[in-house]
């Protein structure tokens, strides 16, 4: 166990984070799969906490992993899943598992599912990252910069929009971002989000032009955008929040977990309000913050230009997401469907982030490497000069 601790590098917040985070998962899954539990095991409650625990476990080995290999490293490997993950974005679109309408995960053996969106985004903020540091000298430039850097975005978003609009646009969002960070010109950057809106105008046209059994998930984005359809989730979690109070009717004494469709993934945020009152949910919210301002630290000190993009992209899509799922939560935006970073159930989404946060481990600690050798250059100026 000491050598564990002690082989653990990289930016130490960070790792507190994640213990916090991967805290209240646990807490939080295990409160609120009570109903699943009785529906679908017999009433074992310890059946999904057990498989959630695995998962996580998983989730913070990979992490682990991921901080230990140089982040240079992740270049050239993600360059090529990207355009691995782009036909199997395809492939979840014709034969993916459907689930609400939706084709967004594919099957594989011993009834598991992988979610090819979740490689697709971690993939393309990399390769974007890339991008942007070879082409510094020109970035300007609208053939050799922007096109480039523009159309994996595009082909990303394209294959992932008809079965994940929340998804989609996230990416959409995060991709501008990055750019805006790695000097892309603002009027190509405006440009690039006339292009989405246009397309997705178009696509929308498209669309309600088929019978109403071809439209795909055209009726959901209406009734999310509307607000109809979803008051009852809303309803309930809304319950669920002004029940929590100041201080929360503490862990596993949640009532709406029952109520409530989908407490452990998508509302989660709710259940851990209603358990943890709002200084629980004020407290969850701070985390994810410290993670983009740790990103941002991180960004500023680390020397090198890919590490600085890579850095920024993987932090915000991260705490992004976190913002969207906590906004839907508590009724300020549309259901999307997302989960909560390191906290809701899941298999793919906790995998893909714990990579994340690995990565930005490995780009942090190049830091703490530079820092020393500085500091060792200064031992050794000032042993000459004496």
């Amino acid at each position: 166990m000491k050598f564990l601790f002690r082989d653990i590098k990289g930016d130490k917040v960070i790792w507190v984070v994640v213990l916090f985070l991967s805290l209240f998962s646990l807490l939080a899954v295990y409160s609120s799969t009570g109903t699943l539990a009785y529906k679908y095991q017999g009433g074992n409650t310890e059946y999904y906490m057990l498989k959630h625990f695995i998962i996580l476990f998983l989730g913070l080995l990979f992490m682990y992993l991921a901080h230990k290999i140089k982040y240079i490293y992740y270049s050239p490997i993600f360059q090529v899943a990207l355009w691995i993950s782009i036909p199997l974005l395809f492939l979840t679109l014709v034969f993916g598992l459907n689930l609400n309408d939706a084709k967004r995960v594919l099957p594989l053996p011993f009834n598991l599912t992988f979610q090819t969106s979740d490689l697709a985004k971690l993939t393309l903020i990399i390769y974007l990252a890339y991008l942007l540091t070879k082409k510094q000298d020109y970035i300007k430039d609208f053939k050799s910069a922007f096109v480039p850097i523009m159309l994996p975005v595009l082909l990303v978003v394209f294959f992932i929009l008809p079965a994940n609009f929340s998804t989609a646009a996230m990416i959409f969002a995060t991709s501008l971002v990055l750019m805006y960070v790695g000097r892309v010109n603002l009027k190509y950057i405006f440009s690039l989000i006339g292009i989405g809106v246009f397309a997705f105008a178009i696509f929308i046209l498209v669309l309600m032009q088929l019978p109403a059994d071809k439209q795909g998930r055209l009726g959901t984005w209406k009734n999310r955008i509307s607000g109809e359809g979803d008051n009852f989730q809303i309803e309930q979690a809304e319950i669920a929040i002004a029940g929590g109070g100041i201080f929360g009717k503490m862990p596993g004494n949640s009532t709406q977990r029952n109520f409530l469709p989908h407490p452990y993934s998508d509302f989660i945020f709710a259940i851990i309000i209603e358990e943890y009152g709002l200084l629980g949910g004020s407290f969850m919210v701070l985390l994810y913050l410290i993670i983009l301002f740790r990103a941002v630290v991180i960004m500023t000190k680390i020397p090198q230009t890919f590490g600085a993009f890579l850095s920024i992209g993987v932090a915000f899509s991260l705490v992004f997401q976190a913002m969207v799922n906590m906004g839907v939560a508590v009724g300020m935006l549309p259901v999307t469907g997302q989960p909560l970073p390191l906290v809701s159930m899941g298999g793919t989404s906790i995998w893909f982030t714990s990579i994340s946060l690995g990565i930005l481990l490995s780009v942090s600690k190049e830091i703490a490497i530079k820092e020393k050798l500085e500091s060792i250059t200064d031992e050794a100026a000032v042993a000459d000069n004496n």
